[in-house]
Formats: C-alpha cells, structure tokens, sequence
C-alpha cells in the first residue's frame, strides 16, 4: 500500500446530489447517498452503496485490477435495455485504510455507460 499523500491526494467526500447511472435508457442505478472519490489529478468518481444499484443487471468478471493506493478492485459486466457493456462497473471489497469509506459500493466507468448524472437531490 502507498500512503495518501500531497504528492499523490485521496479524498472521500459524500456527494449531495442525487447520482444516477444509465444504460441502454435503464436506470442501472440511483442514490442520494453517493461518495465521491478524488485521487490526485483524476477526474472524481462516484461511488454508490450496493443496495442503490441493480445488482441483477451485474455479472461479476473475472477482471481484476490493483491500485497500491486503493487495493485490489473486482469488475462486473452491466447488461441493460440490450446493451451489455463488459466491466463498466468495479467495486473494492477490503481497500485499504486511507478509502475505507468506499467498501461496500459499486462504480461505473463514464465511457460505458451511457450516462452518470448528478441531479438536485
């Protein structure tokens, strides 16, 4: 693990927004409970609880990535109004202490879904 840093920042912040994921015109998620995630100079990424996504439209991959600040990431596939997008979405099971907060929840890559909006909540 690589501590966060000034040189390599990460931030956990609950986002007050209302953040919903779209695919194929099928809501594949929603959530006035949504953590953002900020690491260094990367765009945020929106975090949701487990419970707020439509876990039958997820089908876990044998994917896998590591982050030595994050730790070890699990992918899923997202099949919605007939689209199937292969690991759009990824969660960390055990990450690390400095992002603890996002255990639990699930996040999407912009590029694969069709669309992750922040509404009024």
């Amino acid at each position: 693990m690589k501590p966060s840093g000034s040189d390599h920042p990460i931030r956990v912040e609950r986002n007050p927004r209302r953040v919903r994921v779209v695919l194929g015109g099928v809501i594949v998620a929603e959530t006035t409970r949504a953590l953002t995630l900020r690491e260094a100079n990367l765009p945020p990424v929106h975090y949701i609880p487990r419970q707020d996504v439509a876990m039958d439209l997820l089908d876990r991959t044998d994917h896998k990535t590591h982050c030595p600040y994050k730790g070890d990431a699990a992918y899923y596939t997202v099949t919605a109004g007939g689209i199937v997008a292969r690991n759009a979405a990824w969660t960390y099971e055990k990450p690390y202490a400095q992002a603890m907060d996002i255990a639990g929840h699930i996040a999407f890559y912009a590029g694969k879904v069709d669309a992750i909006e922040e509404l009024s909540a």
